[in-house]
């Protein structure tokens, strides 16, 4: 009886938790399967268009989750200001994010223009039975200089939308990124395959559609946000000046520096892992590229759930109601890890089926197989781990989940990867599980912080106060 009321909720509990993260699931969820039509169309090209893709996003990755960590020390005292009531506050760390994701698109850009060509070449290896590294460098470059001019448009889609979701109105920015998904895959058609009469461009018809997609998001999520301003007071006045109080300004620097640099070396310890398999051929880039997509299709549930925790309990937090966050944060973990397994269960089985809808060459299909049920058998791990990351967040513990996560990551799971790729003959079906089951380490920690509390703090009060 302990065990059902500390770890399962009433039904209230679920329909709160469920008009947050089921808006998230959604979004995230037509997002991931167009993604996943996406990758499927190009995939349909050829095997080495699909690697040049691939190892671009790959590289795009690191932006993108330097957009969000960047968005992310603001946002936990977007969430506790929200929980207070201060909307002076909630517009000053809209600001932030604004002036923070800005200088970050625009040194990215400069990077990727620079050293776009050596990035894409870190990727390419021999070691497959098929595949055309000149060919696949050649599509890469032709991709990633169209798929840049969507990155300003990405980064403003960002602070906006996630704006929104920490003041608990998750359906606008799950409307907007369903319309631009679609409108991606409708160009991915018209202009991969130069249906209707469009030109066929292969992975240039990609980028393009991918661009064009990104704006209309970014369009869609300003305009409704500025129309509304009546239910999003915190826009009002928010572009007449630049002003950040001091104060705010260094509180959010020192919990959001720990954030960013977090989501950047994480993303850039995943490129790194790939790049690392990437040794063992060109088929294992494609493969990778293939399990990743269809994992982000399935994974919505637990990666929705765990914003969800974030959302939820850093209002509680902020609120000062600190042991009604410790009771909602312990249920809606077990209801991440719960629905994990569920979910790791439908990948195991269909992962025989997914790698048959590619145009690729059977030894991709063998490994993407392979990689698609071990990545299902650590769905409950990887739920735990997400939902411990958004508890210690919540409370503003960002120094702990910097050490947490990519310094766990640095630390362990690359040097494991790059001493087995570089320094001894196992195959990728060896390598890959060893180094995903190093985050076995990760949930005992996870575990041991959250038992102990460290994450129940209310970091909003002496801002609020002053």
């Amino acid at each position: 009886m302990s065990f059902i009321k500390k770890f399962i909720g009433n039904k209230q509990f679920y329909k709160t938790v469920l008009v947050i993260a089921l808006p998230i699931m959604v979004q995230n969820g037509i997002t991931n399967f167009v993604s996943f039509l996406d990758n499927i169309m190009v995939g349909r090209v050829g095997t080495e268009e699909m690697s040049a893709v691939g190892i671009v996003n790959q590289i795009m990755f690191v932006y993108n989750l330097c957009i969000f960590g960047a968005i992310s020390g603001a946002g936990i005292f977007t969430v506790q200001y929200f929980g207070k009531g201060d909307t002076e506050g909630i517009r000053f760390t809209f600001r932030f994010k604004m002036i923070i994701c800005f200088l970050i698109a625009f040194v990215a850009m400069a990077v990727f223009i620079l050293f776009g060509t050596p990035l894409i070449k870190l990727f390419l290896n021999e070691g497959s039975v098929e595949g055309n590294l000149e060919r696949t460098l050649s599509f890469g470059k032709q991709y990633l200089a169209v798929v840049i001019w969507g990155m300003i448009p990405y980064c403003i889609t960002q602070y906006y939308s996630g704006t929104l979701r920490e003041l608990g109105h998750t359906v606008v920015p799950m409307l907007s990124g369903a319309v631009a998904v679609l409108v991606n895959f409708v160009f991915n058609w018209l202009l991969i395959f130069g249906e209707l009469g469009f030109p066929k461009l292969g992975v240039v018809g990609a980028g393009i559609a991918t661009v064009i997609a990104r704006v209309v998001e970014c369009a869609a999520i300003i305009l409704y946000t500025h129309l509304k301003s009546k239910r999003f007071p915190f826009i009002l006045g928010v572009y007449r000046s630049l002003k950040i109080p001091k104060d705010v300004f260094i509180k959010i620097l020192i919990k959001g520096t720990p954030l960013f640099l977090n989501e950047s070396l994480w993303a850039t310890g995943i490129s790194v892992l790939a790049q690392c398999y990437s040794l063992r051929g060109l088929s294992v880039i494609a493969a990778v590229n293939i399990a990743s997509t269809v994992l982000n299709v399935f994974n919505i549930a637990f990666i929705a759930l765990g914003n969800s925790v974030g959302i939820i309990v850093g209002k509680l937090l902020g609120a000062g109601e600190f042991e009604k966050a410790k009771d909602t944060d312990n249920k809606l973990i077990f209801f991440s890890v719960s629905i994990s397994v569920l979910m790791g269960a439908v990948m195991f089985i269909s992962a025989k089926y997914i790698p048959e809808l590619y145009n690729i060459n059977d030894e991709v299909k063998k490994i993407a197989e392979y990689m698609l049920r071990i990545l299902s058998v650590f769905f409950p791990v990887n739920a735990f781990m997400h939902a411990t990351y958004f508890t210690l967040r919540s409370g503003g513990k960002t120094f702990v989940t910097f050490l947490f996560d990519s310094v766990f990551e640095c630390l362990v799971s690359v040097p494991l990867a790059f001493c087995l790729a570089h320094f001894t003959e196992l195959s990728i079906f060896v390598i890959y599980p060893i180094v995903l089951g190093a985050d076995i380490i990760k949930c005992v920690i996870g575990f041991i912080m959250l038992k102990k509390n460290v994450w129940i703090h209310n970091i909003s009060q002496r801002e609020i106060a002053e």
